[in-house]
């Protein structure tokens, strides 16, 4: 297993030889696209989920809409030796579970960062529930219970994806316990059915989810996520993934994945993410073309929708104190298609503060 500090060593090495190739942007892009997966021995199949996770997992237990639920996080300790630096708290996307942040915990725990990773409710290896209201304001007060029970009230909250929009949400609702906030290819900078996608029934939704396969989940990552690029070393997210669907809880899964679609669909953070008074980062990969409802989108609203390149600017332009960050060859995961890249610039952007 590969040290803290040799894995930091290593990636300062390889950004600092990057950025010497690198005479326009602020941030250095490399071809390196190894990244280490490190498993925890203390780690054990929960939430149907058997997929091994890089860190011990720890059970939020706690009582939501009358039920008892248990949420699985991860708790980084900052490295041996390193300042201690804060909190930050990194949430997955939909498609993603709280072991995708490997790589960035392992950066941000070798930069004095104590990093908590939760599955959101619903997903990985947390409680999967059928009768639960999914809403972005929920998703975020659960993971402000977690916090605090962890005696954690301020915090750097990091979401990619649909985790974008819960920590936006999370700083809009708690903002005296957000120090600051930054997303990564957040999905909802758009109104999808203001533009003109239909809305879809949460049991055409599940359907679709049902039909879910390593091939489907794939070629829907190639074309969204890595610029229609692939690499083998991205498989064992879709085999992540597909754990969940094809496990003891897969049916569960799948519905509340369709009740979340159905979430994201309708809650969309563009209209309030002015109101965002902290310090925040955009980090965005223009080749990002995602959008929520692109599958069933009459033809002619298709090629409107999921524009980051626009996205990315029309956002930081209108919320204060955000600093945007782009990369264009990237798509919807830089953290994963270009890490050196990725953690170069973000941690570039966390020592200004």
């Amino acid at each position: 297993m590969m040290h803290f500090t040799q894995f930091f060593s290593l990636l300062l090495s390889l950004a600092a030889l990057a950025s010497s190739k690198s005479t326009n942007t602020p941030y250095a892009y490399s071809p390196y696209r190894y990244s280490p997966y490190t498993y925890s021995s203390d780690d054990t199949p929960a939430g149907g989920l058997s997929f091994q996770y890089p860190f011990p997992v720890h059970f939020y237990e706690f009582t939501s809409q009358q039920k008892h639920l248990s949420m699985a996080y991860m708790d980084v300790p900052p490295a041996n030796g390193t300042t201690f630096k804060g909190a930050i708290t990194l949430l997955h996307g939909k498609n993603f579970c709280g072991a995708t942040w490997n790589y960035t915990a392992h950066v941000l725990a070798a930069d004095g960062f104590r990093v908590i990773i939760p599955d959101q409710i619903g997903f990985c290896k947390s409680s999967k529930i059928l009768q639960y209201q999914f809403s972005l304001h929920q998703l975020a007060t659960n993971t402000n219970g977690l916090l605090n029970s962890l005696n954690i009230t301020n915090a750097t909250i990091m979401g990619h994806s649909m985790g974008g929009m819960i920590s936006s949400r999370y700083a809009l609702t708690f903002p005296d316990q957000t120090h600051q906030l930054v997303l990564v290819d957040p999905l909802g900078l758009e109104d999808w059915q203001a533009i003109g996608v239909p809305y879809q029934i949460i049991d055409t939704s599940f359907q679709t989810e049902l039909a879910t396969t390593f091939s489907s989940v794939k070629a829907y990552q190639q074309a969204t996520y890595y610029s229609g690029n692939w690499s083998s070393s991205y498989d064992i997210w879709v085999q992540m993934l597909m754990d969940v669907y094809e496990g003891p809880e897969g049916r569960t899964f799948a519905y509340d994945m369709a009740l979340t679609t159905d979430m994201i669909f309708t809650e969309p953070i563009v209209y309030q993410l002015p109101n965002l008074a902290m310090k925040s980062l955009l980090i965005v990969g223009d080749e990002d073309n995602t959008a929520i409802g692109k599958a069933w989108a009459p033809a002619n609203i298709k090629p409107l929708l999921g524009h980051y390149e626009v996205l990315g600017k029309e956002t930081a332009a209108r919320v204060p104190n955000m600093t945007l960050i782009e990369f264009p060859t990237l798509g919807h995961a830089p953290q994963v298609e270009d890490p050196v890249g990725f953690h170069a610039a973000l941690l570039g952007w966390l020592g200004q503060t």
